[in-house]
């Protein structure tokens, strides 16, 4: 059972969340006129440095743990579909590589393990059978944390590259839906300017 400091700490990141999430659906409808304008110029001045801070916001996600679903939505309110979603992969590749590669190091192992034990126990046995496919349905699926395989991949001592085809694989195709979809719903219902 929760401590109740654990609770309440929880509690105030939800509502802080959900005030953030709810601030920005409100400017986003309410006041995306001069957004946009402020956005513009900001991005007028350096596109490029749009992209830079969006590539390295996807490089280190992965040690939030925070999913690659959220940037990508909200990249998609100001970047072109294509930029984007190069962009995207590209954070989300180097994130899968950082995890995998310093999974020890930076003690992922007692989280996942405290907070997903039985799933990690689980997957081990499923990945050393069949690693690919389950990279690929692992990242494709939009609930299961990414970051969580590439931990599992990491401490199995999977091949990199499979880890790496099969995220791009999963993330690709998931992002790909994402952002081109979205853009074109965006367009549809006259959202984009």
């Amino acid at each position: 059972m929760a401590q109740p400091d654990k609770l309440n700490l929880r509690n105030v990141v939800i509502v802080i969340w959900l005030s953030v999430l709810f601030g920005g659906l409100y400017l986003y409808f309410f006041h995306r006129d001069s957004i946009q304008s402020q956005l513009g110029r900001a991005f007028s001045y350096s596109m490029i440095l749009g992209y830079l801070v969006y590539l390295l916001l996807g490089c280190v996600r992965g040690f939030t743990l925070i999913p690659a679903t959220y940037l990508v939505l909200t990249g998609l309110l100001f970047f072109p579909p294509v930029p984007l979603f190069v962009l995207s992969l590209a954070g989300i590749l180097i994130s899968s590589s950082i995890i995998y590669f310093f999974s020890e190091a930076l003690h992922l192992d007692e989280f996942f393990e405290r907070k997903h034990g039985d799933l990690i126990a689980r997957m081990k046995l499923i990945l050393q059978r069949n690693e690919l496919p389950i990279v690929i349905g692992w990242s494709f699926f939009p609930l299961a944390p990414t970051d969580l395989v590439c931990y599992i991949c990491g401490a199995l001592e999977v091949d990199f590259k499979k880890l790496l085809l099969g995220v791009l694989i999963g993330e690709g195709s998931i992002c790909a839906i994402y952002i081109f979809l979205g853009d074109h719903l965006l367009g549809f219902l006259q959202l984009r300017p």
